[in-house]
This record gives C-alpha cells, structure tokens and sequence, in this order.
C-alpha cells in the first residue's frame, strides 16, 4: 500500500497538474536521457517549443477561469497528437514543449503543423451561454539536435524559431536547425 502511495506521489511530482501531461520537471530530465541517447546510439531528436498566441487576452477578457480551460485544452491536444516515446509537457505559463526522440526537424515540422492545425480548428465557448471565446492559435518553434549539443542548445535555437513565429505572424511553425 505504502508503495502504491510512493508511486503515485511520484507520478504527481513529474505531472502538471492542470494540463495532465509532463510538467517542466519531467522535461528537463526526459530532455537528458533523451540526449544521452542521441550520444550513446549515433540518433537524432527534436524539439518543438510552443507558445498561445495572445493568452494574455483571454485571461484579461475571460478570466483566468477561461484561460485555465484553454490551457487544458492544449495540453488535451498534445496528448492526443503525442504518440509512443515523445514527450508533451507543460514548460511554463502559456508554453508547451514537445521532445520528439528519433524524429528529425522535418518529421518534427509535420506534426508541429498537425498541432496547429487541430488547435486553430478547436472550437472553445462558454457551454451554458454558448458563447464563442475566439479562435484559439499557437505558434511553435523547431529545433534538431546537433552532435556536440546541450540541451540548452536545442531549447536555445527552439526559443529563437517560435520567437521568429510570433514575429511572422503567430499561428505558424518555423524551425531553427
């Protein structure tokens, strides 16, 4: 019984506890297992690094009520598009990270798109009003693991492709190799 407790206080420590995926804890040493195993077996990986666009708006407009469901609604949508060894996790505030073993940038830009494509189609509004709270988007970033890489390399040039989203634009991949 005690072990059983141990377990799942455990699974509590490394899970966000709004969103339900991996939180920044989980990735960070997810993200170095992963890389050792780049190292170890001559592999690649990849990280997606993704931002609401506009969350503020929501929060400020709706309530943090509303912006805690559209959070929940992008963690719900990564854990659908997330499948065998990749990792979804909640990095901080309105950003989500995806690590992607085994997956190189071009494979990681396709279901980056897939993403944002099942996000900027969800439909969110108020159920007992029927209100619409807008269109919801996300912009993501891409980035390859390089021989000789740190993990803060690859979340480095992750940050600099979703900050070139934002600045394009919002609602589209761009990636950084």
């Amino acid at each position: 019984h005690l072990r059983r407790e141990l377990e799942q206080v455990r699974a509590e420590s490394l899970s966000d506890a709004l969103t339900g995926i991996s939180n920044r804890k989980a990735f960070d040493a997810a993200l170095e297992r992963v890389f050792q195993a780049c190292e170890e077996q001559d592999t690649t990986c990849s990280l997606l690094l993704a931002d609401i666009d506009h969350f503020k708006k929501f929060n400020d407009t709706f309530g943090h009520m509303v912006g805690d469901k559209v959070l929940r609604f992008v963690g719900a949508t990564l854990k659908s598009w997330v499948k065998g060894k990749d990792i979804a996790a909640r990095y901080g505030g309105e950003e989500f990270a995806v690590i992607l073993p085994d997956t190189d940038s071009a494979g990681a830009c396709v279901l980056a798109d897939q993403i944002r494509k099942a996000i900027s189609s969800g439909k969110l509004k108020n159920r007992e009003s029927g209100e619409s709270y807008g269109r919801l988007t996300i912009s993501i970033g891409v980035s390859q693991f390089r021989p000789g890489d740190l993990p803060a390399d690859l979340i480095k040039r992750a940050d600099e492709a979703l900050y070139t989203a934002k600045t394009n634009g919002r609602n589209r991949i761009e990636h950084q190799l």
